[in-house]
């Protein structure tokens, strides 16, 4: 029995390793519209959000049905493959959460764990019946199959109901309130929140009703078939609650409304969520505890598991407080939910993910049905549309943060009043649902009738969405396989497969904690190029110079390293230079979009002050071709295993990089450090090369014709040289503009 003490130890440690990846990936669900429509400070949201976490912690008193018997049926098992079945459920969804968060993208927890559990479950199954001799359709007998496809159906099912609702309901909010609300709210407010707050009380009721331990079964049934009593009566008190306060008042009554949502959402996470990372640790406790109370511990069928078990309510506030502190703590989770804020937010700007041939067509053929059924509407009524809808006609000010909101309070508020009455109807005819899925499922949908999906951001919001929910079939496929692969390994091999695969976790979270602190370094420095915070023109100007020369610097970094690297046909190093033009690329874009954003900023200048500034934009596409191509080129030539340069062209070649690396560095440090432009200096500079570039060409035409240089390295070797001149000729047209000052006139 000692092997079986050590599983058990190692399943509660791994409970709590479980409880901090899923809370990182589950937090998604109820922050993301307060901090998406910045309804108050952070550390507000968060509290709520915490006392949510904790109230549904004490509702969570029953054991998780699916962890004992949803997926298999326990009299078929005895406790040794219960722990092999638990402990490869609880490595894989460790390994797989944490991927997923790594990469910022929110999965279903629930699924997550029922997948696991059928894959854990079928391989151990699957022994038991070779061992016996027994036909493999026995496979029935022991696994729950029509659990796991109302699960899968369920998927399927709350995806399409929760994005039609949410682009439904936003919709018609909007028309009613446009996206000026504020003067509208006095009018329609009460009705507003009062169907609001009921939906979402009546949510808090029925998710927390059947876990708590202060309501009779009486109570809960009760509640359950007086649904209609308890929305009409909680739409009459809150309406006039809040009637009062929107005509009365000066106080917003959707920030209420949001945080109550908040609160609400936490709550059933806590509630409901938590069983999925605890409940198979549990389980496997109440099974060794049923065994060793037995004379013949290892033989002994788990059907005791079919009876329900209360949880200890200690256990529940340890592991609530562990997701509370992860809360607080874990920047992954803030990187799966900007996820959700990128796709949702109603500005335009850098997207996140890239278009793809599925997005193209999606968008195209939508435009087009569109277009063809808004044909059918008296010109008036499309007008009166269009203007209702107009969101230009509202900008989102910036909040006590200074930062913009991705979205305004209406929108967080049908986000939450529509995911609550979903899973609130869902859970009331006892339909299998996700709540990670309708709550992202509604808020992209209240997105697409907010036109944040528009056509400057369409394909790529798309192509974001189809990524995340192909993630989520992904998450399936993945669970069951490892858990199925894993079970195996731990029945055949014990101790030492448990060993080494707790290696493999380690070593693969490890990794994944790596690569997304590169990540969010990366991040980091593309968010403080953003001039979203910035009001003032002259501030954005200095700001945008300032970014420029940091640009500069990077591009003669890695033009340096480029160089180098092709002397030496060092195709590592040169792997790396390639892999920095993707940032250099970015780094242009957001300088490109934030040219623009400094443009409205000084929309109040003359026309004629303010197109210098905006020839900043081919520059700086103009530098980063050039450098990409460089590298690129440099890359592909050597990668292919091609000629590398002589003695005198490499001599050639390191007068030229020293004349342009010497000329961005100095150009940035100018820009950088606020120094007055030497501009005389760095003309010079770029005559000198260009005269030595000239001196370089009529060398390479004598080497061409004395067949002294091969076709395809001398291509290479005019595409650095024509490339170095190129970007030169940028940089001191980007000085041309700002050599005068550091601020417009």
């Amino acid at each position: 029995m000692d092997f079986y003490i050590f599983s058990i130890v190692v399943l509660i440690g791994l409970a709590v390793c479980d409880l901090v990846v899923g809370v990182v990936n589950d937090a998604v669900n109820f922050l993301n519209s307060s901090i998406g429509s910045k309804v108050a400070p952070r550390n507000v949201i968060m509290i709520i959000a915490s006392l949510g976490i904790l109230a549904g912690v004490t509702f969570s008193s029953g054991m998780m049905e699916v962890a004992r018997k949803g997926i298999f049926h326990p009299r078929f098992f005895v406790m040794p493959e219960l722990i092999t079945i638990f402990l490869a459920v609880m490595l894989t969804d460790i390994i797989l959460l944490d991927l997923f968060n790594t990469f910022g993208l929110p999965t279903s927890t629930t699924v997550s764990i029922v997948f696991e559990l059928l894959g854990a479950a079928v391989a151990v199954s699957l022994i038991k019946i070779y061992t016996a001799g027994n036909s493999f359709s026995t496979l029935v007998d022991y696994i729950n199959t029509g659990k796991a496809l109302a699960i899968i159906s369920g998927i399927l099912l709350s995806i399409v109901i929760a994005f039609f609702s949410g682009a439904i309901v936003q919709f018609v909010a909007r028309i009613i309130f446009t996206f000026d609300y504020r003067r509208r709210l006095k009018r329609f407010g009460g009705v507003w929140g009062g169907l609001s707050l009921a939906v979402i009380t009546y949510f808090i009721l029925i998710k927390g009703a059947k876990g708590t331990s202060f309501l009779t079964p009486e109570s809960v049934a009760w509640i359950k078939t007086h649904t209609w009593t308890i929305l009409l009566i909680g739409f009459g008190f809150f309406g006039v609650i809040f009637q009062l306060l929107a005509g009365y008042t000066k106080i917003n009554i959707l920030k209420p409304i949001v945080l109550i949502g908040t609160f609400a959402l936490a709550m059933a996470f806590a509630g409901n969520d938590l069983v999925n990372f605890i409940g198979v640790p549990l389980a496997g406790l109440n099974a060794y505890n049923i065994a060793s109370a037995a004379s013949d511990p290892l033989s002994l069928p788990m059907e005791a598991l079919q009876k329900p078990i209360q949880s200890n309510t200690f256990l529940l506030l340890i592991a609530g407080a562990i997701m509370v502190i992860t809360l607080w703590i874990s920047k992954k989770s803030r990187t799966v939910s900007k996820t959700e804020l990128s796709l949702g937010r109603q500005e335009e700007g850098m997207e996140r993910f890239g278009s793809s041939v599925l997005s193209r067509n999606i968008v195209r053929n939508s435009h087009t049905a569109f277009s063809f059924a808004t044909r059918f509407l008296p010109v008036s009524l499309r007008k009166r549309i269009f203007h209702r809808l107009d969101s230009g006609a509202c900008r989102l000010s910036p909040s006590i943060d200074g930062t913009a909101p991705s979205f305004d309070l209406l929108r967080a508020s049908v986000n939450l009043f529509v995911a609550s009455a979903v899973v609130s109807f869902a859970t009331s005819l006892k339909l299998p649902l996700s709540t990670t899925y309708v709550t992202f499922m509604v808020a992209m949908g209240t997105s697409l009738s907010d036109q944040a999906w528009g056509r400057e951001s369409a394909v790529y919001r798309v192509a974001g969405v189809l990524t995340v929910i192909s993630g989520w079939f992904l998450t399936a496929l993945v669970a069951f396989t490892v858990s199925f692969i894993f079970a195996f390994s731990v029945y055949y091999l014990k101790l030492p497969a448990i060993i080494i695969l707790l290696i493999l976790l380690i070593s693969l979270v490890f990794h994944s904690y790596r690569l997304h602190f590169r990540r969010q370094e990366e991040s980091s420095v593309m968010e403080s190029f953003s001039l979203k915070n910035i009001s003032d023109a002259n501030t954005a100007v200095n700001a945008s110079f300032e970014q420029t020369g940091q640009f500069l610097k990077e591009v003669g970094d890695s033009l340096g390293l480029c160089f180098d690297a092709a002397f030496s046909e060092d195709r590592q190093r040169l792997r790396d230079a390639s892999t920095w033009t993707d940032k250099v690329q970015k780094w242009a874009n957001i300088i490109i979009a934030n040219t623009f954003e400094t443009l409205f900023l000084l929309r109040y200048y003359a026309v004629d002050s303010t197109q210098k500034y905006a020839k900043t934009i081919r520059f700086m596409q103009g530098i980063a071709e050039s450098h990409r191509d460089i590298i690129k080129r440099s890359y592909v030539h050597f990668e292919n295993c091609h000629e590398g340069f002589s003695d005198l062209q490499k001599e050639e070649l390191r007068r030229v990089k020293t004349y342009l690396t010497r000329l961005l560095w100095n150009t940035s440090i100018m820009l950088r450090q606020r120094k007055k432009v030497d501009y005389d200096y760095i003309a010079n500079q770029s005559r000198k090369l260009e005269a030595l570039i000239s001196e370089f060409d009529k060398n390479q035409i004598k080497r061409i014709q004395g067949a002294e240089s091969k076709m395809r390295l001398s291509i290479l070797y005019y595409a650095m040289m024509e490339n170095s001149l190129k970007i030169a000729e940028q940089t001191q047209s980007l000085l041309n503009i700002f050599k005068d000052s550091f601020k417009i006139k």
